[in-house]
């Protein structure tokens, strides 16, 4: 059963939660840039990738299997290419690093990637699209998991759940996607156990291999690939991409996203591309009118891409957010080690 949840300001998590970082060692310009990541996840309410991410961090950093004190070192091996080595530093640290030096070089070359690898798990990509798209720039990033997928007609875990990201430029916001090329996240899993609550059907098999709708059994199953084969190839297309271009490891070598205590060894892929035109507005006049086309339902107006997450940022930003107790008490008691 759920233990409950503590209702929380937005300053009173940001104080919490930096004071758990810096009490692992960790200096105050990189806390910050890790409480930012977790935090616009809990704004959104992508529970999965927000503070219940933040003990794991800190236990990572405790083993030795992260090292929060580094940003990478990237090296240009071509002129729009970047191969960036983590040094097993915070994902969101070395990933704002890489895009630094991508921004400087796309104003020359219009296209600009960087592959890394030994980075800690990334977080939420929206967090990075909405970022880059705001400074006028295209941005489509990927990354890999450890294998919580099956694929299409299988029954056993071999790929990652493999995200992929896009913002592009719009007035007055940019358009932001992300989304997982499995049909749920494990962190829906693990939520719908916690809350002693079925899956519905479709979403997972168990450890055997077999359909289940007990979302215990799920956890240490696998979940489907979203869209059936049209999505198992999307997984693994991105899972190639990205092991190819980072010389990261791949399907079930991946390890370090879901453990304390070894070493991440996924890879992340981002492609700045500086806009040829100027498009912001007539992308913006499109979006509008997908969101005043015709619904099915009256009641359930059409959506864009990022227009939940967005509205569920404003509404939290405007008062508390729940978060987990046993999470929260977990940050307190690290942030008074």
């Amino acid at each position: 059963m759920n233990a409950g949840v503590s209702s929380l300001s937005v300053d009173e998590i940001k104080r919490v939660s930096l004071a758990a970082l810096r009490a692992a060692g960790v200096s105050a310009e990189y806390a910050d840039i890790q409480v930012q990541l977790l935090l616009d996840a809990e704004l959104r309410g992508v529970h999965s990738h927000g503070l219940l991410r933040l003990p794991r961090v800190i236990e990572r950093i405790r083993s030795g299997a992260c090292n929060p004190h580094v940003r990478g070192n990237g090296v240009w091996t071509g002129t729009a290419f970047l191969a960036m080595d983590g040094e097993h530093g915070f994902g969101p640290v070395v990933a704002c690093h890489a895009l630094e030096m991508l921004y400087a070089r796309v104003e020359s070359t219009g296209v600009a990637v960087a592959a890394v690898r030994n980075s800690e798990h990334l977080g939420m990509l929206a967090w990075y699209a909405q970022q880059v798209a705001e400074k006028g720039l295209i941005l489509i990033a990927l990354t890999v998991s450890e294998a919580l997928v099956h694929p299409w007609g299988g029954s056993q875990a071999m790929l990652g759940t493999n995200p992929i990201a896009i913002g592009v430029p719009a007035a007055p916001r940019p358009f932001v996607l992300d989304m997982a090329t499995s049909l749920v996240s494990m962190g829906k899993i693990h939520d719908y156990a916690n809350r002693g609550k079925p899956i519905p059907e479709g979403w997972a098999v168990d450890g055997s291999g077999r359909p289940t709708v007990d979302a215990d059994a799920a956890k240490d199953g696998a979940i489907a690939p979203f869209g059936g084969a049209k999505g198992y190839g999307l997984g693994l297309g991105f899972e190639l991409l990205v092991t190819a271009l980072a010389g990261s490891a791949i399907g079930t070598d991946v390890v370090g996203t879901l453990d304390s205590t070894q070493p991440c060894n996924k890879g992340d892929v981002f492609i700045v591309i500086r806009p040829a035109c100027q498009a912001a507005d007539l992308i913006q006049d499109y979006l509008h009118a997908l969101r005043v086309s015709r619904p099915v339902d009256p009641a359930s107006p059409v959506r864009v891409p990022g227009d939940r997450g967005r509205q569920a940022r404003t509404d939290h930003e405007q008062g508390n957010i729940d978060v987990d107790s046993r999470v929260w008490t977990q940050i307190e008691q690290m942030a008074r080690a």
